[in-house]
């Protein structure tokens, strides 16, 4: 059974960072690429960005480009989002999601197998 897992959301100022963790097990973690979500309320889920299983490659949402970074390591089998310089607008629950290929996932268009319960970040203004 593959299990995913994030951790680390929480409450920051506007201009603050926060670093987001997921754990992943079942499966050879470094075969596989992993993402990240998020989900404001009222609005629908939107790709945040993902890494290749090498972590080698990444991919961001433009929104996101410059501020947030994804990383991973592949012998803990652990994914990391740094985020900076936060906004309000970057508040919404936080998902990790494991997909079911290596390559660096295509934002909207692939399809996560596998998705953790999600985080909360939340931005003060």
């Amino acid at each position: 059974q593959v299990l995913v897992e994030e951790s680390g959301g929480g409450l920051v100022q506007t201009g603050g960072s926060l670093r987001l963790s997921c754990v992943a097990s079942g499966r050879t973690f470094s075969r596989y690429a992993m993402g990240w979500f998020r989900q404001a309320p009222g609005k629908e889920r939107e790709f945040v960005g993902g890494i290749s299983g090498d972590g080698f490659s990444t991919d961001y949402e433009l929104s996101v480009r410059g501020r947030f970074t994804i990383a991973r390591d592949n012998a803990k089998s652990m994914m990391y989002l740094q985020m900076n310089n936060l906004k309000p607008e970057d508040s919404a629950v936080y998902y990790c999601a494991s997909y079911p290929f290596p390559s660096v996932p295509l934002g909207r268009y692939s399809e996560p197998d596998y998705w953790g319960q999600g985080t909360q970040v939340t931005v003060s203004s």
